[in-house]
């Protein structure tokens, strides 16, 4: 018998996230709860709780000064939360914001320790009563503008084990190809259905969006290379230390790039300015991405020579249709 630890689960960002959606309202309306109360009400070990609470404190908005953060108090094996002056004002809703706010609501509501008579409980009953809808009615959610046909047909191939053929539309790299797969797992992420497995053309792991195939058909071989059960579950578009990076100075007005494509690192310059490097995995995503921020962003550096002049490139040839 070996007296090797098994190794701890790993939090992904989207269980943290979801459990400090249920663990705040409720600490916020018991005044100064023990963490044992509250490690013990939702389940959480303590060394995890203080971690999550620990993450919490550096919830804000911009620029994310003191003023504009939540503050954590833990003293004495209470917690207490203190929530800046920005949260005090009244939020501008449209109605989508709003069902999305609901729907996220509702499905807290059900994790292990909510209150279900608590002060979320009663948030949403008077947002769902704004909306004119019932919170306990089901959501349909609609992911991107995928064909039914090339969806049934990848959930077929993953089903049945056996290999899928696409004709895809690769965004990064702006070109159309016929390519066979072994698929491993058909998923939704941030609103689009994506395909994981392995790529036979290019000889190792890809994800592709399915809105992006146009059109897929089931072969009957076997698939040669299965998936592992765990593979891409935590980050399924996470890319290794051999894709080149670029490093960027972006302007206040530029700042949405963190929040919209996965970054290695993120330093604060001061009034806003951020110095960001992130992986650049086909050059004509980032020459699109440059030309987009224009004078908002900088290349201040590049792993790979070529892609510090990018932007330029593009510009150029941009300019040379339009002279044309």
């Amino acid at each position: 018998m070996s007296g090797r630890r098994a190794p701890a689960a790993r939090t992904s960002a989207s269980d943290r996230v979801a459990r400090l959606l249920a663990i705040v309202p409720w600490i916020a309306a018991n005044d100064g709860p023990t963490l044992d109360e509250v490690s013990a009400r939702f389940g959480v070990p303590r060394a995890k709780l203080e971690e999550d609470l620990q993450v919490l404190a550096m919830v804000g908005l911009p620029p994310y000064t003191p003023d504009t953060l939540i503050e954590v108090v833990m003293e004495g094996g209470r917690v207490w939360l203190r929530f800046a002056d920005v949260f005090a004002r009244p939020l501008h809703l449209t109605p989508e914001q709003a069902l999305a706010l609901v729907a996220a609501g509702t499905a807290s509501r059900a994790l292990p320790g909510s209150d279900p008579d608590g002060p979320l409980a009663s948030a949403l009953a008077k947002l769902a009563d704004v909306l004119g809808i019932d919170p306990t009615e089901a959501v349909s959610v609609r992911l991107g503008e995928s064909r039914p046909d090339v969806l049934d047909a990848l959930r077929t191939a993953v089903a049945e084990g056996r290999q899928v053929r696409i004709d895809y539309y690769s965004y990064g790299r702006d070109e159309r190809t016929t390519r066979v797969v072994d698929p491993h797992a058909v998923f939704a992420h941030q609103g689009a259905w994506y395909l994981r497995g392995w790529c036979h053309l290019a000889r190792d792991r890809r994800v592709f969006r399915v809105d992006r195939i146009v059109e897929a058909t089931v072969l009957d071989e076997p698939v040669e290379r299965p998936g592992a059960p765990e593979e891409g579950a935590d980050d399924p578009f996470e890319l290794g230390p051999d894709v080149p990076r670029v490093t960027l100075e972006l302007d206040p007005s530029a700042r949405w790039v963190v929040e919209t494509y996965p970054v290695d690192a993120v330093e604060e310059l001061g009034e806003g300015r951020l110095r960001v490097r992130l992986a650049v995995a086909a050059t004509p995503w980032l020459e699109r991405l440059l030309v987009r921020l224009g004078p908002a962003a900088r290349v201040v550096a590049a792993d790979d020579p070529a892609l510090a002049e990018a932007g330029v490139r593009a510009a150029r040839r941009i300019l040379a249709r339009y002279r044309r």
